[in-house]
This record gives C-alpha cells, sequence and structure tokens, in this order.
C-alpha cells in the first residue's frame, strides 16, 4: 500500500465496502458521540467520514487529534445505515473505521477557523493565507482559476496560435502606470522594470515574422489598489497578430471567452451578439466606457426641453458653451419615496441633488409630479416623457453641466437604479465591444495636447488625420466590457514610423524622446513592420466573474493587501546594509 493513501477523500462509495484503505488528509471537524469519535477527514478532493470507539487501537491517539491537524488513517470501509446516508457527498453512502493512526502535522491554536462559514478581517485572512485558501470557497475559486487558464491556452492552440514568453526583467517604458524598478549590480546606478505589459515586445514578434502569438502574461504595475484590480501584479491572456483588422481581432478573441464562460460560467446566459459600441455613445447612454448592459436603461440628450424653460437652474446652465442636461429613465420608478431616495444618492456623490419627474395614474389621466413638472410646464414635461417612451409608474432623473463633470454619477445613479429596480438581469453575462476611442485629450487649464489612451493605437485615417484637429482623431482601439468590468483592452498598432513620430509630436512628444523611450519598437518599424494587432485578457476580473465575486483577492492565490503589503511574507520589507552597498544605494529617510 502506498505510504500516505490508496483513495482519496472524494474516491470512495459503496463499492468499495470492506475494503482496507488508507486516506490522508486534514482533520476538518471532530465529534464525540460518547465513547464513539467522529471525524470528517479532508483533502484538496473531498470529504470522508472516519470513525473509531474504544475497541480500536488507535482511540486513544485520535483522541488526541483537533482540528487541522494533518493524519494518515488506515481503516475499513463500512456502509452507513440508509437512515444516515449524506447525499450531498459522494462519500455519503460510506464510512471508515479507523484501525490504525499517525499524525502527519500537529497544528497548534488555529487563528482562522476552517470549517465552516466564519468571516474574519481581511489582515487576519492573508496573513494566514495559507489556512485561508483551505476553506472550501477558496478552493474552488483557485481550481476555477486554474481550469480557466487551460481552457484559454486550448483555445488559443486550437486557433493556430503558439504561446512565447518576453522577459520579466527590461527597460522602464511608460504605459499609463508606475513601473517596479530593480537595481542592477552590474551597473550601478542604473535600473531594470518590471514590465507593464508585454506590449513592445509583442509587437517586436510580430515585426520578427511570428504570424501569431499568444502568452499568459504576469504584468506588473505600481498602482493604487481597488476592489477589481491588484496594487501590484495581475495576469493576462495577451495575444498579437499580424496581417489583421480590428475585426479580425474581435473575430478570434470572442470564441474563445464565450467558450470559457459557457464551460465555466455555471449556467448563466452568456450573450453571443456582442455589440459595438463607440466610446463616444457608451460615455452618453451609460455614463461610462465599461457599461453593464444587463441594465436596459439608456440615458439621452434633453437640453432642448429646459434651454429657455421655467427651469433657473438648468436654463442658466444650457447657456454656457459645453453644458447639457441628460435624463435617466427609471421604468417603474414612479413614487416621491423612490425619488427621494435617488436624491439622496447625488448628495452622497457631491452633487448638489437629481432633479426628477415622475408619472402618476390620477384617476382622470396621467399627470406629471415633482419639483421639475411644475417649472417646466406640462407641455415640456410631456415631450420628455415621449422621447424616453415612459408612462403612468415611471419616472425620470436628471443631471446638467459639462459632461465629464456628471458622467461618472450618472453612470452610478443608472447602475443603481437599474439594481434597485429589479431591472438589471442577473444570471447573465453582457458582453459590448468599446471602439473609436479618442486617442487625445486637452488639459482645460492649460490647453495642452496629451495621450488620452494607448499611444501605440493606429489613428484611424492614418496620417492624414493627425493633420487636423488632434481631438477629432479616433484610434482603432478597443476594450471589451462584460456586467459592468472592462475585461479586454487592445489595438490595431500604430506600425509606421512616419506616423508613430507625428502621433508623438502632437502629444508634445520630439522624435529624440521618442527614440529614446521607444528605440527598440521604432527602430524596428524601419526593417518591413507588417500591420498588427491584438489585445489582452484580464484573466483575474474574468474568474472574478465566473466565481460571482466581488473582490479580486478571492481568486489571487497570494493578494496584497489594500496597501500593497504582502502580510504573510513581510513584504516589502527592509534591505540589509550588504545589499544596499553591493547595489551602491542609500535610502534616504521621508519626513
Amino acid at each position: 500500500m502506498h505510504a500516505y493513501r490508496s483513495h482519496t477523500c472524494a474516491a470512495l462509495t459503496a463499492a468499495n465496502v470492506g475494503e482496507t484503505v488508507r486516506l490522508s488528509g486534514w482533520v476538518h471537524r471532530v465529534r464525540d458521540h460518547g465513547g464513539v469519535l467522529f471525524i470528517d477527514l479532508r483533502d484538496h478532493f473531498g470529504v470522508t467520514q472516519v470513525l473509531c470507539d474504544g475497541d480500536s487501537a488507535a482511540f486513544a491517539e485520535l483522541e488526541k487529534v483537533r482540528s487541522e491537524w494533518c493524519i494518515r488513517i488506515d481503516g475499513t470501509v463500512k456502509a452507513r445505515d440508509p437512515e444516515l446516508v449524506n447525499p450531498k457527498l459522494p462519500t455519503g453512502e460510506i464510512e471508515v473505521y479507523v484501525r490504525e493512526l499517525e499524525v502527519l502535522g500537529a497544528a497548534d491554536e488555529l487563528p482562522l477557523m476552517v470549517f465552516g462559514d466564519q468571516e474574519y478581517p481581511e489582515e487576519t485572512r492573508l496573513r494566514y493565507r495559507y489556512l485561508d485558501l483551505r476553506r472550501e470557497a477558496m478552493q474552488q475559486n483557485m481550481t476555477l482559476r486554474s481550469d480557466v487558464v487551460a481552457s484559454m491556452r486550448r483555445r488559443m492552440w486550437d486557433q493556430g496560435f503558439r504561446e512565447y514568453q518576453s522577459p520579466i526583467i527590461t527597460a522602464s517604458s511608460p504605459e499609463g502606470a508606475r513601473d517596479f524598478l530593480v537595481p542592477s549590480r552590474l551597473h550601478p546606478g542604473k535600473f531594470y522594470a518590471l514590465p507593464q505589459a508585454p506590449q513592445q515586445f509583442k509587437q517586436l514578434i510580430m515585426v520578427s515574422g511570428f504570424d501569431k502569438y499568444f502568452q499568459i502574461a504576469p504584468c506588473f504595475r505600481d498602482e493604487d489598489p481597488r476592489a477589481d484590480r491588484s496594487p501590484t501584479d495581475f495576469y493576462q491572456l495577451d495575444l498579437e497578430m499580424s496581417f489583421v483588422e480590428q475585426q479580425d481581432v474581435f473575430d478570434t478573441i470572442q470564441p474563445v471567452l464565450t467558450g470559457v464562460f459557457e464551460e465555466f460560467g455555471g449556467g448563466r446566459k452568456v450573450d453571443q451578439d456582442w455589440p459595438q459600441i463607440s466610446y463616444k455613445d457608451a460615455a452618453l447612454w451609460y455614463g461610462t466606457d465599461k457599461p453593464d448592459l444587463r441594465n436596459p436603461i439608456k440615458m439621452q440628450v434633453v437640453s432642448d426641453h429646459f434651454r429657455d424653460s421655467g427651469f433657473a437652474i438648468f436654463a442658466k446652465l444650457l447657456e454656457q458653451e459645453g453644458t447639457e442636461i441628460r435624463a435617466i429613465p427609471a421604468p417603474t420608478g414612479g413614487s416621491r419615496k423612490f425619488c427621494d431616495r435617488m436624491n439622496a444618492f447625488a448628495q452622497k456623490e457631491g452633487l448638489p441633488g437629481m432633479g426628477y419627474i415622475f408619472w402618476r395614474d390620477q384617476g382622470e389621466g396621467m399627470e406629471a409630479a415633482g419639483p421639475l413638472a411644475k417649472n417646466i410646464g406640462p407641455e415640456r414635461t410631456e415631450a420628455i416623457r415621449q422621447q424616453l417612451g415612459l408612462g403612468v409608474g415611471d419616472a425620470a432623473f436628471f443631471l446638467g453641466g459639462k459632461p465629464k463633470a456628471f458622467e461618472k454619477v450618472a453612470g452610478k445613479a443608472r447602475d443603481v437604479i437599474g439594481e434597485e429596480l429589479g431591472l438589471t438581469e442577473k444570471d447573465r453575462f453582457a458582453f459590448a465591444w468599446i471602439v473609436d476611442f479618442p486617442i487625445y485629450e486637452q488639459d482645460e487649464e492649460t490647453g495642452a495636447i496629451d495621450f488620452e489612451h494607448n499611444p501605440f493605437s493606429m489613428p484611424q485615417g492614418g496620417m492624414e488625420a493627425l493633420q487636423g484637429n488632434p481631438l477629432d482623431v479616433r484610434g482603432y482601439q478597443y476594450d471589451l466590457a462584460c456586467n459592468g468590468y472592462e475585461l479586454v483592452s487592445g489595438a490595431i498598432r500604430n506600425h509606421k514610423p512616419e506616423i508613430m513620430l507625428k502621433a508623438f509630436e502632437l502629444a508634445g512628444y520630439g522624435e529624440d524622446e521618442v527614440k529614446s523611450r521607444f528605440g527598440a519598437l521604432f527602430n524596428a518599424f524601419h526593417y518591413g513592420a507588417p500591420p498588427h494587432g491584438g489585445c489582452a485578457a484580464g484573466i483575474d476580473r474574468i474568474v472574478m466573474l465566473l466565481a460571482d465575486e466581488a473582490n479580486i483577492r478571492e481568486v489571487m492565490m497570494f493578494p496584497m493587501n489594500q496597501r500593497a503589503e504582502d502580510l504573510m511574507m513581510d513584504a516589502p520589507s527592509d534591505p540589509t546594509s550588504d545589499q544596499l552597498m553591493e547595489l551602491g544605494l542609500r535610502i534616504i529617510p521621508q519626513d
């Protein structure tokens, strides 16, 4: 017999009754029934109930074991009495009578319990992550993550891609976040960087003549943490293709992700039709470039109904350049109580409030109610209702000003309205491509032009597009949104050196700076670079959605905390004096 086990703790069934078996695992739960000990023995695969009484030579030793001791038992498989069968367990028809016991690893008093559903502070969970990971939900999440990655790899190979690895230690490259710098011992005073993404390398792979590339790539960014973002590192399905247009990339990644969500989505509906929505329309309709399309609400511009109206706040606002009024329809939200609640929501978000109109049945017909309705009159109110397609029992909320100032709050309000009114469809994965991103933005105070999005994207219209107003230039850049999260980002790349120089020139970067920052890529484009494009899908966020978790740390094996600290490994840590001396570094204390 094997030194530790003949079966896993999920393998035994009624067919094994009478056999002598050996199991190893952790003591999940101990129950003392007056001279008879019952133990749920757990391993990665499942749970088996083992028991022991005073007739067994192992009884005295088994009395000493406690939760999370790691033990090996030898025993005989017995059938449970029919009334004691547990249909929830694969091993629920049997139990194992213990005849011999070996303690493989005793456990001290536990800082957190593995058995049960107790909630523990995140600090405790991360400090003792190896115990936290023993919990059933965490075992399932990590198994799901591994299976998702394996499925992605298979699906990419099936589409003719090969996996290539890019370097982990490289040069610093400004790509929208802070680099993690690594000091060089052999070149004192100089630093490597951990890659924010394999962006330049995957483009160089295309220039090198490899037609299709993918990688399960680690990425490192020194960012502020959020619930859906790690503050240090994350993994993405990274891919690049030569001789492709934007639609070719869409047609490549869609079956991969559709297949993954169908395989691991637990029966939830997976949308097959992925609409393509312009960045401009996404901001207008949803207040965000990562809309949750499970919510059917679309915002609309209603400025004309308030221009020169009796509602002075909006009327005066519209006299200013670049302002508008938007409406958020709220089907079934037509009660004063709900409207007041949403008004309070807006105030919590830092706005003075949110105007509203709701429509009710007064017996002799429909009536518009609320402060706005009284101020603008029945004719304008009716025009708004007709534009929004609303009726009795419905409401609409209004926000005004320069769109960039209120869009984010409007998007949040749309989400809250959809949730509270039960309009957002659960048990569904709704995807949308967001396209036509602006390449440039203008600083309102200085008037300076800079990149708003990926500087490596090919401008739509090429060099000709760069001769006009930079704020009108759109890129062949795209994101994939799902249920309110950005899952994929990518672009058709700017592969022509003259267009690359012009694009950076408009953002204030001279030729010397381009050559300094992106020298390898710029030089490579002078030697027959093919048209190419690709994208990257965030594995952590995908698994987070599939696992129905709200926090990305629930699907990462050893995540950092909100302060970018590894409490378990005590990182970041202080270097020794010898290490600093060897690297030629000195730490200057900060006040």
